[in-house]
């Protein structure tokens, strides 16, 4: 049988990206969680981390993580069941793109959440790779641009945001004033997310321009917004977000009419009991499926 101290020391140390930071989630001494890690490693006869070059779980360990995650979720239904058991609030681990959890996702789950007692533990993934924290057993759920379910895990289809490019009209005049040509787009700065954001780069492709260029990393939607207003550079951006700085004058289209649609899909765990599957009950209410753009209710 599994001692399930030891798979909650093994998930502590992966979500606090640490044996530091485990050890203070549990309230555990550094030595103490070492020990049960290595007691655990020496049950199961093999390695459930890598320790180099850089921590992370062996498949092993992310088909124990899997496993933690959904114990969770069902002793968590059998606590409501039965209270004379103690009840306590559920820290629900959710991998999401920043831009979902900039726009609409507190609209959605502000209710939810005060509703049933829940805890969010919020993991900032981009859009296009969110799904590895499912694959690796790091979280319950993920909303990510995948279709295609994790083994063990459904997924649901929410919609779409809707990205378009947008600058200061400052920065229009500065750097485009014949236009987005070949030698505009090599010196005007783009705001990327993060390495894997790829919005920019379709957006160059769609004009042609297949060159090098000058680009800020700004790993915030909150941020990227204050950037383009401030001048500093160009970039893809949710219409939703962008909506109010346009209608004040601060941002405008730097191609109109062009935009790129994101399809954002909820993966979630098959055996992760009534609170997941209520979940997707709500987010399917919230945001009515196969209607097209997600905005804010």
């Amino acid at each position: 049988m599994l001692d399930y101290k030891l798979l909650q020391a093994l998930a502590a140390i992966v979500e606090g990206q640490g044996f530091e930071k485990g050890a203070a989630l549990l309230g555990i001494s550094q030595s103490a969680i070492s020990q049960r890690i290595k007691l655990l490693e020496a049950r199961l006869g093999q390695p459930v981390l890598i320790r180099s070059p850089g921590l992370a779980p062996t498949n092993l360990g992310k088909r124990l993580l899997n496993h933690v995650q959904q114990v969770r979720l069902l002793e968590h239904d059998l606590l409501l069941d039965v209270p004379t058991l103690g009840a306590e609030a559920l820290r629900l681990r959710i991998a999401i793109n920043a831009d979902s959890l900039a726009t609409w996702w507190f609209p959605v789950m502000g209710d939810y959440c005060q509703r049933e007692g829940v805890l969010l533990d919020l993991v900032i993934e981009d859009q296009d790779i969110g799904l590895k924290r499912m694959r690796d057993g790091d979280v319950a759920g993920c909303v990510c641009s995948a279709e295609q379910a994790v083994q063990g895990s459904r997924c649901v289809y929410l919609g779409t945001l809707v990205y378009r490019a947008y600058a200061s009209p400052g920065f229009m005049s500065r750097y485009f004033p014949l236009g987005l040509n070949a030698d505009a787009l090599a010196v005007a700065p783009v705001i990327n997310f993060g390495p894997d954001d790829q919005l920019q780069h379709r957006l160059l492709q769609s004009l042609g321009y297949q060159g090098a260029f000058p680009f800020h990393l700004c790993p915030s939607s909150e941020g990227f917004i204050r950037m383009s207003e401030a001048g500093l550079g160009y970039g893809m951006m949710p219409e939703i977000q962008a909506q109010e700085s346009v209608a004040a004058g601060r941002l405008v289209e730097v191609k109109p009419g062009y935009a790129q649609k994101v399809p954002l899909y909820w993966h979630y765990w098959r055996q992760g009991g009534e609170t997941l599957e209520g979940l997707t009950r709500h987010l399917c209410t919230a945001i009515p499926l196969n209607q097209g753009e997600i905005t804010v209710k």
